[in-house]
């Protein structure tokens, strides 16, 4: 190697460690993060590169035509109306900022980690509509509100930067689950359209084969192999302590529903293995918020936590 060819090597090497540390990333002060700046990574497109859907359009069930029964959706419920919002479209869009019946929603999806949460639209006082920012930590979606510019953290529901820091999103109960299954339990749901206002191929997904093969596009701070990583599992948090509950180990009890205590708290796990879908209660049968995602994600964010198993 020349003395100059070491030299563009030495330069190229102290640039990326430089741009890695930056306080500044995609335009977003990181001052003061909760989390390590050098784990915020770019993902490559920049803030709004991937294009929130902000004019959401719905058709009816019957003119979905572009819908297969084992597309999946996130399917949520406000006030009696449903909604449902295609996986093969939030590939693309990650959100889609939505009003239910006079209430804002931001459905969010990260396909990297296939985890869909949908939070409530008000915070704090204020509507808040979220973009994407570009940004990941442990391969995870990092949102942005564009009221106050506050970056979350999708699978922590929580501010990691900016003026809201530290303050917690709102979860709404959710079901990600396959259209054939959320049709029949809400054959009057509206769907999203794929008239989104944006050309984008809706029948294919930017990621390939991502979802079932063990590849990781981005590093993660811990790994861990005891299970596939896209295994999916539903994971909980109470106070403060989290578990997970696999569906491979969930397709062992031959059953539907699990009673479980986690937490001095009495549980009811409803989950279907076929669709990896389910919903937890409480003991006064109130929803307990769950995150359903990729094994390998939920891990990298909650290191300590408790498995579900059968032996």
């Amino acid at each position: 190697m020349t003395r100059i060819n070491k030299s563009i090597l030495c330069m190229l090497i102290f640039g990326i460690s430089a741009s890695l540390s930056a306080a500044t990333k995609n335009d977003f002060d990181l001052t003061g993060s909760l989390i390590p700046i050098d784990e915020i990574l770019q993902g490559g497109p920049p803030r709004d590169g991937i294009p929130s859907i902000d004019k959401p359009v719905f058709v009816s069930a019957s003119q979905a035509k572009f819908m297969q029964p084992k597309d999946r959706v996130i399917g949520i419920t406000v006030n009696g109306e449903s909604r449902a919002y295609p996986i093969n479209i939030l590939n693309w869009h990650e959100i889609v900022n939505d009003t239910i019946q006079g209430r804002p929603v931001s459905v969010t999806y990260c396909p990297l980690c296939g985890t869909g949460i949908v939070y409530e639209g008000n915070q704090g006082g204020r509507t808040l509509k979220l973009g994407v920012s570009g940004l990941l930590y442990n391969s995870d979606v990092l949102l942005y509100d564009r009221q106050t510019e506050t970056l979350w953290s999708q699978i922590l529901s929580k501010g990691i930067s900016g003026p809201l820091k530290g303050q917690k999103l709102t979860m709404i109960e959710s079901s990600q689950t396959r259209w054939s299954k959320w049709l029949k339990q809400h054959p009057n749901t509206k769907v999203l359209s794929t008239q989104t206002g944006y050309s984008r191929d809706y029948r294919s997904s930017p990621y390939g084969n991502y979802d079932n093969n063990t590849n990781l596009y981005f590093p993660v701070s811990r790994e861990s192999r005891r299970y596939h990583p896209k295994e999916r599992v539903l994971g909980i948090t109470i106070n403060g302590k989290t578990k997970a509950y696999p569906f491979k180990e969930l397709a062992k009890l031959g059953t539907t529903q699990l009673k479980d205590t986690f937490q001095g708290q009495a549980l009811t796990i409803n989950f279907d293995v076929p669709n990896r879908d389910g919903n937890i209660r409480d003991a006064a049968g109130r929803p307990v918020e769950l995150v359903n995602g990729f094994w390998f994600a939920w891990y990298a964010f909650h290191q300590q936590t408790a498995v579900f198993t059968v032996k």
